[in-house]
């Protein structure tokens, strides 16, 4: 293992003592485990504080940093606390940069099987395993391969520094931003899905449920700069899903509330038209393929008429 880049883990945790055991217990387990994880305490008030004291006394490589409650709750507090634990880094030698929740666990090899992704592809900049759903027992269908999911982000340390670290975006879309940054800067990005982790809080449990949900979706679309036309496409997609219909219809009616109210978008001009072109390229590829493939479908079937 010693050929594989050395590793540190930022963890930004409120509130999770029902959870953050799984993680701790699944990070101590690694084959290869990080030169350093600082858990940064975002104002925890449920004894998830003790819990990590506890395992930090055994384990001198895990730190517990402390920051005071805050007054307002949003997405830009969570990339401060990780800001707190990234900065108490410094001085290490090290190539690979973790942001981990505190509600995921994963088996031993986890970390070790990311790294080795790294080493072996020098243009890799940010990578993460198959997210499962542990509460819906739901494996979900990477559709893009590219986009990595929020819960453990293992960037290449060039690759974090090159596009910033992370953006304080109180309306959320940190970790999509941070893949299309990536992506904007030259690096290439890469969920496996061989190697799954597991999510144990309920998803989307801490903000919205069911049809709120779907409101939420098409809002975070059109401030993440999704265009137009694909989120049309997405909406559709969506009315063949739980709740049929009209959870596409409330993604589609939010998208374009905001976006004909002019509600200002948080994603950065320039990312937002390089995601925009990444979508119009998505569509066409698609649209092609799927009319090959009914060009080949109503040609065997003429040849099938051919030979009765």
């Amino acid at each position: 293992m010693s050929n594989l880049p050395a590793y540190v883990i930022v963890t930004p945790a409120r509130n999770e003592a029902q959870y953050i055991e799984l993680t701790i217990k699944s990070v101590i387990a690694q084959t290869v485990r990080p030169l350093k994880w600082v858990i940064v305490s975002d104002g925890s008030t449920d004894g998830m504080d003790e819990i990590v004291s506890r395992y930090a006394t055994d384990h001198t490589w895990i730190e517990l940093v402390r920051m005071p409650e805050r007054g307002e709750r949003h997405f830009a507090g969570k990339v401060h606390a990780f800001n707190a634990g990234y900065a108490r880094m410094s001085g290490l030698q090290y190539d690979v940069v973790v942001n981990l929740d505190a509600d995921v666990s994963f088996d031993e090899d986890y970390f070790s099987f990311l790294l080795q992704r790294l080493a072996e592809a020098p243009n890799l900049g940010l990578v993460g395993g198959r997210l499962v759903d542990v509460t819906s027992n739901k494996h979900y269908k990477v559709a893009d391969l590219e986009y990595v999911s929020g819960p453990c982000q293992v960037f290449r340390r060039e690759c974090f520094e090159a596009i910033g670290g992370y953006r304080p975006l109180k309306s959320g879309g940190v970790d999509v931003v941070a893949v299309l940054s990536s992506r904007a800067a030259g690096w290439q990005t890469r969920t496996f899905t061989d190697k799954p982790y597991y999510h144990h809080r309920p998803m989307n449990g801490a903000q919205m449920k069911g049809l709120r949900e779907r409101l939420h979706r098409g809002r975070m679309d059109y401030l993440l700069g999704s265009h137009p036309i694909w989120e049309i496409v997405r909406g559709v997609y969506q009315m063949g899903n739980r709740p049929y219909v009209i959870g596409g219809i409330l993604i589609l009616v939010s998208y374009f509330w905001n976006f004909l109210s002019g509600v200002e978008q948080t994603i950065p001009l320039d990312l937002m038209a390089f995601r925009r072109k990444d979508q119009m390229a998505r569509l066409k590829y698609t649209f092609r393929r799927a009319a090959m493939e009914s060009l080949t479908v109503s040609s065997l079937r003429g040849h099938k008429v051919d030979a009765d």
